[in-house]
Parts: C-alpha cells; sequence; structure tokens
C-alpha cells in the first residue's frame, strides 16, 4: 500500500472512529436525544436502557478501529475494545440492577459474564 492510500486509510479510519465513539458518547448520555435526531421519534422506558447499551458497543467499537502504531507490547486493539466493552457494560448492568432496581432473570448471570470476560482479559498478558 502506498504511503498516500495508506494516509488516507488511517484519515478515514480516524474520522470512523471520532464519529462511532462521538454516537456512543452521546447515546451513554442521552439515547432520546439521538433517536429524536436520527429517526425522529420520542422513545422512553427500556429503549433508553438498550440504548445505552447500544452506545457503550459503539464506543467500544469506535475504540477498537482508532488507527495507530502497533506496537509488541500493547495489546491489540480489539482486547483493548472487548475490555473496555465488558467492563462498561459489566458497570452499567450493575447500576441497573442496584440502583434501578432492575431486572429479569439473565441480569446478575450478564454481569457475572462481563465481569468475569472482563477480568480474564486482564489477566492474560499475551496480546
Amino acid at each position: 500500500m502506498s504511503g498516500t492510500s495508506r494516509n488516507s486509510t488511517r484519515k478515514t479510519l480516524a474520522f470512523s472512529a471520532v464519529a462511532e465513539m462521538g454516537t456512543g458518547l452521546v447515546l451513554m448520555i442521552d439515547p432520546a436525544i439521538v433517536a429524536a435526531w436520527l429517526l425522529g421519534v420520542d422513545i422512553s422506558g427500556v429503549a433508553l436502557l438498550l440504548g445505552r447499551c447500544f452506545g457503550i458497543a459503539l464506543f467500544a467499537l469506535g475504540w477498537a478501529c482508532w488507527p495507530g502504531r502497533r506496537r509488541t507490547d500493547m495489546p491489540s486493539p480489539a482486547k483493548r475494545a472487548m475490555l473496555l466493552y465488558n467492563v462498561l457494560i459489566a458497570l452499567y448492568l450493575t447500576y441497573l440492577g442496584a440502583a434501578g432496581h432492575l431486572g429479569g432473570v439473565l441480569l446478575w448471570p450478564a454481569v457475572a459474564l462481563h465481569a468475569v470476560v472482563a477480568f480474564l482479559l486482564l489477566i492474560f498478558r499475551k496480546p
């Protein structure tokens, strides 16, 4: 790949990553505003909660796609993104269960699953 093409790809990836991280951040803060601006609809209730989960996933996707120099001593972008996603979603689901007093039969097993995956990603050193 030529230098110009590689530079254009990096710029496109950076733009896309910023767009997804920005959208994810806004979804985490206020999913209703994204639904109104993007789809022209009002959302409430469980749609707000799921919108925040979607925001966490988009933020992690943007984080994974951020172009950078690959160093052998650093975890892969996929590992960093999955770690970020699992930590944030475990914390958010815990918040929903503890402070929001919400929860179906799979809430706490999902919290445990995401926490265990995050822990495993932290302890296994190999990128």
